[in-house]
């Protein structure tokens, strides 16, 4: 058998190599800590959290709860690292950050098929095409490498994404109070939905968004952000009109209910082809979370909001993966390459892991001279891989985190909120235990 070299230390790296490994494959693991550090980490441990110790809910029906299980259903070794290192922290998993790398770290260093290496790889055409070869270097991939992915991939399908918007569930949207309408009837006529305010609710929305708090940028990052990604509450703060001209213009919409014309209105873009959640368009910002809860909250139509995704500004490096990608996470240019991890276009702890962990399955069979078996989109895994594959847009295509509004609705509806999710996630368990049977064999 050939080897699988794995470029990344992370989650999703360290995921990935004990996957592979696990199935039978040589694995070289390459980590450039602690020789070459980043901005972000302080140590040279595998699996090291940078941001939060949270690997977020526990509750067994929640989209987060869901992955969980899938991946401690794989075997996954960040699971396994997180139940062993678990701190109290409610209803969510959360970790002693330094013991939870230490045991990641003395996994991968006692495995026997894996040998880690230290040292910065700064090429990828040093590789055996006849290996496989998976770059999980994360967002905060060393410059001289995303130059050469920015080569291969061509102009500008690996760039920097600074901001992101809420997403909340369309079932939490009072629909007495929104309207469907496009500005002048473009499109559909009906593509967005829209939430109106009048100047009174205007001017508490204005007064609560620029007095909210919000999230100090940490040194690395750029606190220079393109002017199409710039915060609304800089917008904001630059006068009490400029959302009114732009984002939350209300120019060529009519609410045809009531035919007033809102003083102000935010518009929301369906997420999915069956409509189960919205992006808040032009609502990219760094407000805590607990400020976007209660300020976003403040718009008519979204008192009771729930947010599957809080806006967020960071930076962050992912690849243009419906245009580049194959659904066993291989590049369409180099076949032999495989992109795990959150430079594929998926956000969060969990998510990264996922990937890795399906780009450590790919490449092990891959070097069997076995077919990928994929993932049902009805599962959590499944739905991240029809993401960053092929269900989002490439103009417009954007990092996520799993929420239900991924998943496909359920054949049979079912009204009862609590009842919906577990069957979501009973549908996507029954067929995620199929995956891994026809995989690990």
């Amino acid at each position: 058998m050939s080897e699988v070299f794995v470029i990344g230390g992370g989650l999703s790296g360290s995921e990935a190599a004990y996957r592979a490994a696990e199935l039978g494959a040589s694995v070289t693991l390459y980590e450039m800590r602690p020789d070459k550090m980043t901005e972000a980490h302080r140590t040279g441990l595998l699996g090291e959290l940078v941001c939060s110790n949270s690997l977020r809910s526990d509750a067994p029906d929640s989209a987060h709860g869901l992955i969980k299980q899938e991946l401690e259903a794989a075997g996954s070794l960040i699971m396994e690292a997180a139940r062993a290192t678990a701190v109290p922290a409610g209803g969510c998993l959360a970790v002693d950050r330094g013991l939870f790398s230490e045991f990641i770290t003395a996994k991968i260093k006692a495995h026997p098929k894996i040998k880690l290496i230290y040292g910065e790889v700064a090429s990828l055409s040093s590789f055996d095409r006849e290996a496989a070869v998976i770059v999980a270097t994360g967002p905060l991939t060393s410059l001289t490498l995303a130059e050469e992915l920015q080569k291969i991939l061509g102009g500008q399908s690996l760039y920097f994404y600074d901001a992101i918007s809420p997403i909340i569930d369309a079932e939490s949207i009072d629909y007495e109070k929104a309207f469907f309408a496009s500005r002048y009837g473009k499109g559909g006529g009906d593509d967005y939905l829209n939430c109106p305010m009048n100047a009174d609710e205007y001017e508490l929305f204005y007064n609560s968004l620029v007095n909210a708090d919000k999230v100090t940028v940490r040194n690395f990052e750029d606190e220079k952000v393109f002017e199409g990604c710039m915060p609304i509450e800089v917008m904001a703060g630059r006068g009490k009109d400029t959302l009114r001209f732009g984002p939350l213009k209300p120019v060529g919409l009519m609410d045809l209910r009531t035919q007033v014309k809102p003083y102000a209105v935010i518009q929301l873009r369906a997420e999915n082809v069956e409509k189960t959640s919205y992006n808040l368009v032009g609502c990219q910002t760094r407000l805590k979370y607990a400020e976007q809860f209660n300020v976003f909250r403040l718009v008519p139509g979204l008192q009771k909001a729930e947010f599957l995704r809080y806006g967020s500004i960071h930076r962050n490096t992912y690849i243009d993966s419906p245009r580049h990608l194959n659904k066993d996470l291989t590049l369409k240019s180099m076949p032999h390459i495989y992109i795990a991890g959150q430079i594929t276009g998926v956000e969060g702890y969990l998510e990264s892991t996922a990937m890795g962990l399906l780009a450590g399955i790919y490449a092990a069979r891959r070097l069997r001279g076995l077919d990928a078996a994929y993932p049902s989109p009805l599962t959590a895994c499944g739905s991240l891989i029809e993401h960053i594959t092929g269900a989002a847009q490439p103009l417009n295509f954007q990092p996520s985190n799993i929420n239900f509004g991924l998943l496909p609705p359920l054949s049979v509806p079912i009204r009862d909120k609590a009842k919906k999710r577990q069957a979501v996630v009973a549908r996507a368990l029954a067929d995620w235990e199929r995956f891994i049977e026809q995989s690990y064999r």
